[in-house]
């Protein structure tokens, strides 16, 4: 079994201009620890929508925006905890960090996570310093770039995390939907709810947005939803077969066909999501804390005992 398909070396990160100031940061090939970002260039200054996972990563984000705008990043919005997100808040000093309660409670309990371990030994993770978001919000908040309103909307609920975001550019019908999107990539709700990331699709897909930068992958049209979507199902009727046989969750990924699904980077997360699919059917709410280091040791026994592959 292997961990992912990958393109070695990766080709580089690029930006591209998805509306008028607005702009994706996109890292190929979008696999573990390999997320996208994105900004907005205006006037006054720029708002940034998420770090990337290890300091060399982040500074290159940093200089690409400084190639498109000479203004200071004002703004640095984190549209959840995890570390491909946030791990470089620090190289953002003169940023206002802005990110869900949950966010700040999260990177704040969880430190510098010891999981990393999980992944490949090659990676060069840099310095590190916890710089967990200091403006907090429990709904939403509203950001400005010179006139262009951007709303900041907490899911709700435990979706892809207990504590995503997303960031809504109305005027411009473009969406930054954090981890609640994945294109091209396995999609991930261990530490979140099968059935709140199918609620939390709901949600984006009566926005109506024209163009959607996802947390992994290419930026894409509505269409990923019923892709994110299909998958999601298939993980909550694996998991419903997989129990009624008596199979732990490594079990049942291991006796399952992933069909068209298998393509996906980082198809192990099957068995990740198998731990929170039974987790929901055992009665468990959404987001419930459950055994987060039994479902990673499962997901490298799926990967044939080797350390989850990671080239960030």
């Amino acid at each position: 079994m292997s961990a992912s398909v990958h393109d070695d070396p990766l080709p580089p990160a690029r930006v591209d201009e998805v509306s008028e100031g607005v702009y994706a940061y996109v890292q190929p090939d979008g696999s573990w620890w390999i997320n996208n970002t994105g900004f907005l260039a205006g006037r006054r200054g720029v708002i940034c929508v998420d770090a990337c996972s290890t300091e060399r990563r982040t500074r290159r984000l940093r200089e690409a925006i400084g190639k498109v705008s000479g203004r200071p990043v004002t703004t640095l919005i984190n549209t959840h905890h995890h570390g491909d997100h946030t791990f470089g808040n620090w190289l953002f000093p003169e940023a206002t960090i802005v990110g869900h309660e949950g966010v700040r409670a999260q990177i704040l309990a969880e430190g510098v996570p010891a999981y990393r371990a999980a992944w490949s030994a090659e990676v060069e993770w840099g310095a590190m310093e916890l710089a967990p978001p200091f403006l907090t919000f429990t709904d939403r908040i509203t950001v400005h770039s010179d006139d262009l309103r951007c709303e900041v909307r907490h899911v709700g609920h435990a979706a892809h995390t207990t504590n995503d975001s997303y960031v809504w550019i109305p005027e411009r019908r473009v969406l930054f939907s954090g981890d609640l999107v994945f294109n091209g990539g396995t999609p991930f709700v261990l530490m979140g709810s099968v059935t709140g990331a199918l609620d939390a699709l709901d949600g984006l897909r009566a926005l109506e947005a024209e163009t959607i930068v996802p947390g992994h992958g290419e930026v894409c049209g509505p269409e990923v939803y019923d892709e994110v979507e299909g998958y999601l199902r298939f993980v909550l009727e694996t998991a419903r077969r997989g129990r009624e046989a008596g199979l732990t969750p490594l079990d049942a990924a291991r006796e399952t066909d992933l069909g068209p699904w298998g393509g996906l980077l980082d198809a192990e997360r099957i068995v990740g999501n198998l731990h929170r699919a039974y987790a929901e059917l055992d009665g468990a709410p959404p987001g419930a804390p459950i055994d987060l280091a039994a479902a990673v040791l499962d997901m490298i026994a799926y990967n044939g005992g080797r350390p989850l592959s990671c080239l960030a």
